[in-house]
C-alpha cells in the first residue's frame, strides 16, 4: 500500500471566528478520505496555544479549543516538516507533515500570519500565501487593489480608531457629508460579519463605529448598494483557476450578519442566482479577476452585489478561507458545479502540494 499523505488540519485560532472554525473542522474531519490521508487535528486556543487533539471529535463537539485535555505541539523550524509534541518521550510523537489545511477564519490565521510561519517551516499548505492572505483580509488594502485594477465597487471610507477616539463628532460630520444613509460599518480585518452593522442615522452610525472599533484599529464605512441581490462565486485553482456556479443569498435578517450565516439557518439560498445568464457569466469573470488581482491561490469565495434594476455588479469582498460549515456557500457552490465535498477537499490538498512543489523550484541562494 502506498504511504498516506500526512495532513494537518489547523482549527480554532485567536479570533472572534473561533467557533466557526471549529465547525468547519468538524465537517472536514467527517468528509476527508481517511484511506488516502493520515489526518492530525491541531487546535489553536483563543490564547494562541497549538494543541494536539488526539480525541478530535470530543474537542470539535465542544465548539472551543480548550487546553486541559490536549498535548501542546510545536511546528519545527525551519524546513524539516516536523510536528513536535512537547514533553513527550515517544519518538513517534515527532510527526512529519506533508500538507497543512488551515481552517482558521479571521486574524491570526487567514491574514498571512500562519501562512508565513508555514513558509518558514517549509510545509505545503492549502490556500493563499502571505501576500494574498494579508491583502484579502485587510478590506482597505483589497479595495485599493480593486480600484487600481478598475474593478467595480461601492464608495467607501476608512476611519482610524485613534482618530475616532480623539474626535468622534468630526468623524461623524465627515462621513455624513460624504455619504447618504443607510451605511454599512465593518472592522477592516475581520470576517463572518462579526462587528458589522447597518446605520440608518447618526446615532446608529456612532454605535456602529464604536462596535467595529472594539475589533480592529481600522473601521470601514461603505455606501449601500441599493436594491441589490447578494451573490457569491467560488474559485478553485492555482495558475489556471476555475469559477463555480453563482449563488444568491437572501438573508434572514436585514443583511447577511453572523446569526444569518451560522446560527438561525433561515436564510434562503438560490443556485443558480436569480440573475440573467449574462450577469452570472460576468460575476464568474470578475471572480477570477479578483482572485488574480490579490495574488491568491487554491481557493476563495468572492462576494458581490447585483442591482435588481439594471444588473450593475459591485464587488463586496474576497474570502481566502471561506467557511466549510454545512450551510456554507463555498462547498455548496462547488457541489452545484459537480464537485462533491470530499472531492473538493482532495482537490484543495493536491493544489497545495502542486503549489509547494512549484515554489521549491525557485533558487534561494546564489
Amino acid at each position: 500500500m502506498p504511504e498516506k499523505t500526512r495532513v494537518c488540519v489547523l482549527f480554532g485560532g485567536r479570533s472572534c471566528e473561533h467557533e466557526v472554525s471549529v465547525t468547519s473542522a468538524r465537517c472536514v474531519l467527517e468528509a476527508i478520505d481517511k484511506d488516502k490521508y493520515d489526518v492530525a487535528m491541531i487546535g489553536i486556543s483563543k490564547e494562541g496555544r497549538w494543541l494536539l487533539a488526539d480525541d478530535a471529535l470530543q474537542v470539535l463537539d465542544s465548539g472551543v479549543v480548550e487546553g486541559d485535555q490536549l498535548q501542546p505541539v510545536l511546528l519545527d523550524y525551519p524546513g524539516t516538516r516536523q510536528l513536535l509534541v512537547q514533553n513527550a518521550n515517544d519518538p513517534a510523537a515527532h510527526q512529519p507533515v506533508d500538507v497543512v489545511l488551515p481552517l482558521l477564519h479571521g486574524p491570526y490565521g487567514e491574514d498571512g500570519t500562519v501562512q508565513g510561519l508555514l513558509d518558514l517551516a517549509g510545509v505545503a499548505y492549502v490556500g493563499a500565501g502571505v501576500l494574498g492572505s494579508a491583502l484579502s483580509m485587510d478590506k482597505e488594502m483589497a479595495k485599493k487593489i480593486f480600484h487600481f485594477e478598475g474593478l467595480p465597487q461601492v464608495d467607501y471610507s476608512v476611519v482610524r480608531r485613534a482618530r475616532w477616539r480623539a474626535a468622534p463628532d468630526a468623524v461623524l460630520d465627515e462621513i455624513e457629508a460624504r455619504f447618504a444613509y443607510p451605511l454599512f460599518v465593518k472592522p477592516v480585518n475581520l470576517g463572518s460579519s462579526v462587528g458589522v452593522s447597518k446605520a440608518h442615522d447618526r446615532d446608529e452610525l456612532c454605535a456602529g463605529v464604536q462596535e467595529a472599533a472594539a475589533y480592529d484599529l481600522k473601521i470601514l464605512v461603505e455606501a449601500e448598494a441599493p436594491n441589490c441581490r447578494e451573490v457569491e462565486c467560488a474559485v478553485l485553482g492555482n495558475e489556471d483557476p476555475q469559477a463555480s456556479a453563482v449563488g444568491e443569498i437572501v438573508p434572514s435578517n436585514e443583511f447577511y450578519d453572523y446569526d444569518a450565516k451560522y446560527v438561525d439557518d433561515n436564510s434562503q439560498l438560490y443556485i443558480p442566482a436569480r440573475i440573467s445568464a449574462a450577469a452570472q457569466e460576468e460575476v464568474r469573470r470578475l471572480s477570477l479577476d479578483v482572485f488574480r488581482a490579490v495574488e491568491t491561490f487554491g481557493l476563495a469565495r468572492v462576494d458581490f452585489f447585483v442591482s435588481r434594476d439594471d444588473e450593475r455588479i459591485y464587488i463586496n469582498e474576497i474570502n481566502t478561507i471561506p467557511g466549510f460549515t454545512p450551510i456554507s456557500m463555498y462547498p455548496k457552490l462547488w457541489e452545484a458545479s459537480g464537485v462533491g465535498y470530499g472531492d473538493l477537499i482532495d482537490r484543495l490538498i493536491q493544489l497545495a502540494l502542486e503549489r509547494h512543489a512549484e515554489r521549491q523550484d525557485v533558487r534561494t541562494a546564489l
